[in-house]
């Protein structure tokens, strides 16, 4: 992991290029790190890509004192309503039902894709993708932010403990709530709370959803078994108050 974050640059994609070196990194990430399939991938030129990224904005993170084939370290896709209605849907609707986000009134932006380079795991890398995401996010007048994150690996019965804690502690409120849809819809409420051991399952969490809780997200109804992103999924949903509570640029350069 880098010590010197001010060498750190975020910018949003505007041409071709700039999406190729994330979805490079993507599949990095996703696909040899972490056995994603999909049938867009393209493992000849080590792409993960799909049907949503010409709709979607991408933040991409440089480190700039890395040679310049390797400099683009993090990324982050995310979806506005124009967006999605222009592919046709977000993201993740293929996975939960949106009806009540969608008819809450409240203005949305879907999150996805996010991924760091592992050197720069643990350090402040995250927090400038999302001081980057705090900025669109009041330029574009967001209320509410969403988005499916993930546990590697599709053997739910090795994440019960967490599943379940998510389920008992931070559930949505009804109005906001979303539901996984079938076939790949699991049941979160595997172990009773009371048998949980608490400490054991939010270490089992992955850190990217432990930190969507820090700011105030709150869980969908049920998770989603993603057989080709080999990953068990759970929408995640951050209010208004959350939204607000996105931390603000660090020290660092916008490109």
């Amino acid at each position: 992991m880098t010590d010197d974050a001010s060498s750190f640059q975020v910018s949003i994609a505007t041409d071709g290029a700039d999406l190729l070196a994330a979805q490079r990194l993507r599949y990095d990430v996703f696909v040899d790190e972490l056995g994603a399939a999909g049938p867009m991938v393209d493992h000849k030129h080590r792409l993960e890509r799909d049907l949503f990224d010409p709709y979607a904005t991408h933040f991409i993170l440089r480190d700039m004192q890395r040679p310049p084939d390797e400099q683009v370290i993090g990324v982050y896709r995310v979806m506005t309503e124009a967006a999605a209605s222009a592919a046709g849907q977000f993201y993740c609707e293929d996975e939960y039902d949106l009806t009540r986000l969608k008819a809450s009134g409240h203005n949305l932006l879907e999150l996805g894709r996010s991924c760091l380079h592992p050197d720069f795991r643990g350090g402040p890398a995250l927090m400038y993708l999302w001081a980057a995401l705090a900025e669109f996010v009041v330029e574009h007048r967001i209320d509410l932010l969403f988005g499916v994150a993930s546990f590697h690996g599709t053997d739910v019965d090795t994440i019960a403990a967490p599943l379940s804690l998510l389920h008992a502690r931070h559930q949505a409120p009804l109005e906001l709530n979303v539901t996984a849809n079938p076939p790949g819809a699991q049941a979160m409420d595997l172990v009773p709370v009371d048998q949980i051991d608490r400490v054991a399952a939010m270490r089992a969490t992955p850190a990217l959803i432990k930190a969507y809780l820090r700011l105030g997200g709150v869980v969908g109804d049920g998770a989603f078994i993603d057989h080709a992103f080999n990953t068990v999924d759970i929408c995640l949903i951050l209010p208004t108050e959350a939204v607000k509570a996105l931390p603000r640029r660090p020290n660092g350069r916008r490109g």
